[in-house]
């Protein structure tokens, strides 16, 4: 493994701009020498600049993996704003270009086989770093460690992690519901299994909406369920192993009424095979379409609750509840915001070679968040 990290060379390039590329772009224009902008036609990027305020400040250019491939130089950074699936062939790109590259996706495997040689070549691979997977992960490092300072890292306890993300409309409608992102997306993360630890005993819900439950937040109710598999996160949140969980779940929010109001949806999902799940995205995509007259709400809340031996407690919780306005909508903000801190980071040298889910430690969590409070992205401090 080397230890000498190609230096940036300043050229930025973002890959796709759909509905989650806003301000974070804008941010990375003042941060690099050159940025381009790729999208699925130059005149599509360029429209794209247009509506972000961005026009002349970066280039637009029409994507394909050979074009960008053309275009890159040892040190550039590579910014994918497409769907999971297409992070490997970038990655393999930016390893042979001698190029870094960043995300705001989960970690796939495709891209976890690309990370040694990344790491050998002196190369950033930056994930995980917008809204959910992102601030979530800094909000946790940063009540683990306080809570590690608290009670001791040593000192035998229990603990209670919630960490639950949605994204809502403002204004609440009939389907309770504003899709931020595509509806086949939205459809096939409720039919993939949800592992979490609830009562101390690891549970896995098969059809996580079966186990929606209310949660308050700040004086309101939701309704929340697990996603994915969250048991690994105690490992990557540095909870210490004299630690024991009686409950740890990562999982999504939604507005109180949601489940009754996706009844129907739930019974297709239930039976439903590929293509009918498909096609039933896109009807639901047509009856309830995102328009620019509506705004939309992300609300993320992380919280932590530690009992130690002889009455010793800690707890704690961060919330951001952010509402978008005419400008930008406040999921594009949530997680484009993030990721250019990170990219920024990858261009002042100060993240290292090999795998960052955005910032891993507590330290530097703590960085992020004072950058990200000062670039327009509101939370409360335990």
């Amino acid at each position: 493994m080397t230890e000498q990290r190609v230096p940036a060379s300043g050229t930025v390039h973002w890959v796709g701009a759909g509905l989650s590329t806003g301000s974070g772009l804008a941010m990375l224009c003042d941060a690099a020498e050159r940025v381009r902008l790729w999208h699925r036609t130059q005149d599509r990027a360029a429209g794209a600049l247009a509506r972000l305020g961005l026009t002349g400040r970066a280039e637009p250019r029409a994507f394909t993996l050979p074009a960008l491939t053309a275009e890159l130089a040892p040190g550039d950074v590579v910014v994918s704003m497409l769907p999971a699936p297409e992070h490997a062939g970038l990655l393999g790109a930016c390893v042979a270009q001698g190029a870094h590259f960043a995300c705001s996706s989960y970690v796939s495997e495709a891209v976890l086989e690309q990370v040694p040689a990344a790491t050998r070549a002196g190369l950033v691979v930056l994930t995980e770093a917008g809204l959910d997977p992102g601030i979530d992960h800094l909000f946790a490092h940063s009540l683990v460690a306080r809570a590690r300072e608290a009670i001791g890292a040593a000192t035998p306890a229990s603990y209670r992690l919630t960490s639950y993300c949605g994204g809502l409309p403002a204004v609440p409608n009939d389907f309770r519901y504003r899709f931020s992102w595509a509806p086949a997306g939205v459809l096939n993360a409720l039919r993939a299994p949800a592992r979490y630890i609830e009562d101390g005993v690891e549970t896995v819900a098969e059809r996580p909406w079966e186990v929606t439950r209310p949660h308050a937040v700040g004086g309101e109710t939701f309704e929340v369920y697990p996603n994915r598999d969250s048991v690994p996160f105690i490992a990557q949140y540095e909870l210490p192993p004299a630690w024991t969980p009686t409950t740890f779940v990562r999982g999504t929010l939604r507005l109180e009424g949601w489940l009754k109001a996706w009844a129907e949806v739930f019974e297709e999902l239930k039976g439903g095979d590929d293509d009918r799940i498909g096609a039933l995205a896109r009807e639901l995509a047509q009856r309830y379409p995102t328009t620019d007259a509506d705004r939309d709400r992300v609300v993320l809340a992380v919280s932590l609750q530690v009992h130690g031996a002889e009455g010793l407690t800690w707890s704690g919780g961060y919330l951001l509840d952010l509402v978008g306005d005419e400008e930008e909508s406040a999921m594009a903000r949530c997680v484009s915001r993030p990721l250019a801190v990170g990219v920024r980071h990858i261009l002042d040298g100060s993240l290292p070679p090999g795998l960052s889910r955005a910032a891993g430690t507590a330290a530097r969590s703590e960085e992020w968040l004072d950058e990200l409070a000062r670039e327009g992205i509101p939370f409360t401090r335990p």
